[in-house]
């Protein structure tokens, strides 16, 4: 699978950890950057992932920052995006069956790296059940992103 992967300088440190395993697990990887543990701002990388992943240059997409929620924020302003944020695996895999989540983000300050790696794995083996329910849900989601797409408040 093709991945692509962001993180601010919160979330470098998890970024290169993350980056090694996902290589190692087969999956090509999109390095999104950052490099280095230098302040920059989240929503500069999190426009780079969701771009990879609405483009199709990836399949999904992983952001990280220090608590996760501003990457997820950043992400889900990109039509197209499903981002969630997941500290835990039943979460993971459920945003993905349930919901076709596309980008994971996690917060590199809230949980630690074995952890976010068993996290990923759960949400890169997770599949959209497609079930009418799931489908009916996500096609009202869709809808409301067509809604509301330029719509943005001042």
């Amino acid at each position: 699978m093709k991945i692509a992967l962001g993180a601010d300088h919160g979330g470098f440190p998890l970024k290169r950890i993350l980056h090694l395993r996902l290589e190692e697990k087969g999956h090509s990887v999109l390095d999104q950057g950052t490099d280095s543990d230098a302040a920059v701002d989240y929503p500069d990388y999190a426009l780079k992932v969701a771009e990879c992943v609405v483009s199709g240059e990836a399949d999904r997409g992983i952001m990280l920052c220090g608590s996760g929620v501003g990457a997820c924020v950043a992400a889900n302003k990109v039509p197209g995006i499903r981002a969630g944020l997941c500290h835990d695996t039943f979460s993971a895999r459920q945003g993905v069956v349930d919901d076709d989540v596309n980008v994971l983000c996690l917060g590199a300050r809230v949980i630690g790296p074995e952890l976010a790696i068993e996290i990923v794995d759960a949400w890169l083996k997770a599949r959209f059940s497609k079930a009418e329910r799931h489908q009916r849900r996500l096609n009202k989601v869709l809808a409301l992103e067509r809604h509301f797409s330029g719509r943005a408040k001042k």
